[in-house]
């Protein structure tokens, strides 16, 4: 009999459980940051849209670009900030799924190549050649800015992989690292989000004396909030709008510092083509 109660419980909680997680809304991040900067950030996103939906949203982090997409692709979250590429990546696997919002510096995205002070390279409008022969830090693996787009003018201006070009090529897993990496020496160049280097350097977390800033690359467009294409069969009509004008209306000021946005606009599918062109080009997009 108490075998049969404790199992009988067991089962209940399991259900319990199911049904609580089956009613919240949840969304996750690719981790471009360290974790606990992120979760400052997105708990609050998550309080916002909580209280602006009225139904229970809930963040939850991710170790990896690749597993923001996969947490997406199996309903483990219904919306995502991706970046360009894992917004793409992401989209293609789960049918009728949209970009809804985006930051307002997002469609003018850039990569920043930054160079140890031993390198003695300075900063120019020109690509930088005389990386050849250094070593280099990408981002993550899935990111964008840290590794889609900087990976994609080192072959149109070399004409080879990296591993042809530089003597050691590392991937740093997020923007902030990366700077760390190149600023200690580690790695004698680096790739990173334009709007990480800035916010570290208005905080005073770069010493510049160490590391600079060398070649920004032009434009192109990056993150991005992503939404599955079943949420509004699974959840109610009409959540996907109400997902899209909440993020939309999102104006406090501090929760926009830590983006860092100074708000959010529109965005579809189709201004991320030139992501999925340059993603086929070198191979990350199949």
């Amino acid at each position: 009999m108490l075998r049969f109660l404790v199992g009988f419980f067991l089962i209940i909680s399991v259900i319990h459980t199911e049904q609580v997680f089956a009613n919240t809304f949840v969304f996750t991040a690719i981790p471009d940051e360290d974790e606990s900067k992120l979760r400052s950030r997105f708990d609050k996103v998550a309080t916002y849209l909580t209280n602006q939906l009225d139904i229970e949203v809930k963040y939850i982090p991710v170790k990896s670009y690749g597993a923001a997409v996969t947490a997406f692709r199996n309903n483990q979250v219904q919306l995502a900030w991706f970046g360009g590429l894992s917004g793409v990546r992401a989209r293609a696997l789960v049918s009728g799924s949209t970009a809804i919002a985006q930051g307002v510096e997002d469609p003018k995205f850039q990569t920043y190549f930054i160079a140890h002070s031993s390198t003695g390279l300075k900063k120019s409008s020109n690509f930088p050649i005389m990386i050849a022969g250094k070593t280099f830090t990408f981002g993550s693996k899935g990111s964008t800015s840290g590794r889609l787009m900087p990976e994609f003018y080192i072959r149109e201006n070399f004409s080879n992989s990296p591993n042809k070009i530089f003597s050691r090529v590392g991937f740093s897993g997020n923007h902030s690292r990366t700077i760390s990496l190149v600023e200690s020496g580690a790695f004698q160049i680096g790739a990173t989000n334009f709007l990480v280097w800035k916010k570290n350097l208005a905080a005073g977390k770069i010493d510049t004396s160490k590391v600079a800033v060398i070649w920004e690359t032009p434009s192109y467009p990056d993150y991005n909030w992503s939404i599955r294409g079943d949420v509004d069969k699974n959840f109610g009509s009409g959540l996907t709008e109400r997902v899209k004008t909440a993020l939309l209306n999102l104006k406090d000021p501090d929760l926009l510092a830590s983006f860092p946005r100074k708000g959010f606009i529109p965005v579809s599918n189709a201004d991320f083509q030139s992501i999925v062109t340059v993603g086929k080009q070198i191979g990350l997009i199949e």
